[in-house]
């Protein structure tokens, strides 16, 4: 062979053994794939899984056969997304944490992950859980940024969700799990109930217009898949920002207790409407109490066209327009007095003539008021 064939042969040898192919998949006698997902890197945890192994374990109700770590920072990151049932060990606290959330059975699988191929938060814990004795140790390199960048439900906490409701940043809750067995006896505060066995009948009904607010879905916990089925139904739907709550109900009532969302409570401590002076309407100084103090305590209906409804509305109000009213009378709630609304009073004020005529038992009013909202939420409210 001539020297400088000998010399390109030896090149290619050698990038080979440096740098293997971006997916190996191969057989390790644990019943999953191993991949070498990204070249290697000085620190790296030798043993890696991709992100489609990371698919088949993230699913609900969760696996018993496997812990996904997530190792970044828990408020800053875990809490603000992460990949479903994922379990949050930030790498700093692994010695304090490890032994209380890792699983007793050390020949489980353990995947860690964190942000990506620059990220060694997720190869640090892993290693230090193979020193733990833990033997089935992998981690998925590209990590959280690869799972959301493919499109995959993103899960974000209990805490996180808490922290939003309590800045009030307009979002909408929903409640995939049966009303009269579950949503009924206690739900978190400020939801609406959509079960997802009628998410294909009620959808446009009580989902926003906009395809472009935020959805978080929720039901009974980790074994519970109603809130991932109806979150993948809204993003066939076209909505682009639509989160779960994996730890659902169950979940809030441990960390903030039953009483805050069961049902009955806020409308026991909501203040009374007070009537207006065309009849069937309320006050408006009535409606901006409630509005402040209990606004869980009514149904919000807004009767205007879907373009009005997506330029602004008030918070937790669902679109119902007032010439399709007839047609959704059975789809209307009875578990709280309705406050129809519009922009003029004209047509909140048709909304209750019509229900009223229809079913005269069911608590309505409607705000005889000339209304503005800003895009930011800001409203302004003006009585006849």
């Amino acid at each position: 062979m001539k020297p400088h064939a000998r010399t390109a042969l030896a090149a290619v040898i050698a990038t080979m053994l440096l740098c293997p192919p971006l997916l190996v998949g191969r057989s390790d006698g644990v019943g999953i794939a191993t991949a070498q997902t990204a070249p290697a890197k000085a620190g790296y945890y030798g043993k890696q899984v991709d992100l489609a192994t990371v698919k088949q374990y993230a699913v609900v109700p969760k696996r018993a056969d496997v812990t996904i770590v997530d190792a970044r920072p828990a408020a800053r990151k875990y809490d603000i997304g992460h990949i479903p049932t994922a379990i949050s060990i930030p790498e700093s606290q692994f010695d304090q944490l490890a032994g209380k959330l890792l699983p007793q059975d050390k020949s489980q699988l353990v995947i860690f992950y964190c942000d990506g191929p620059e990220c060694m938060l997720s190869h640090n814990s892993a290693f230090k859980a193979e020193k733990l004795g833990y033997t089935n140790v992998r981690v998925h390199v590209g990590g959280f940024p690869e799972w959301a960048t493919a499109g995959n439900l993103v899960a974000i906490s209990i805490p996180q969700l808490k922290k939003l409701m309590d800045a009030g940043e307009p979002l909408t809750l929903v409640d995939a799990r049966p009303k009269e067995r579950k949503y009924d006896k206690g739900h978190i505060p400020g939801a609406i109930s959509l079960p997802d066995s009628q998410f294909d009948k009620l959808a446009a009904q009580l989902l926003p217009a906009d395809k472009t607010a935020a959805l978080y879905f929720y039901c009974e916990g980790l074994e519970c898949k109603l809130s991932n089925d109806s979150a993948e139904k809204a993003v066939k739907l076209g909505y682009t920002n639509v989160k779960v709550v994996p730890e659902g109900w169950p979940g809030w009532e441990k960390a903030y207790g039953a009483s805050a969302g069961v049902a009955a409570a806020p409308v026991a401590a909501a203040p009374a409407i007070v009537a207006g002076k065309e009849p069937g309407s309320i006050a408006v100084p009535s409606f901006e109490q409630i509005l402040r103090e209990a606004p869980q305590s009514v149904h919000l209906i807004d009767v205007r066209d879907p373009q009005e409804f997506a330029a602004g509305t008030f918070k937790g109000a669902v679109n119902i327009p007032v010439g399709t009213l007839d047609k959704k009378l059975d789809q209307l709630p009875r578990d709280k007095p309705i406050v129809f609304f519009c922009g003029a009073g004209g047509r909140s004020g048709e909304a209750h003539d019509v229900v009223k005529s229809a079913l005269p038992t069911l608590k309505t009013v409607f705000v005889d008021a000339t209304i503005k909202w800003k895009p930011t939420g800001e409203y302004t409210i003006t009585a006849k």
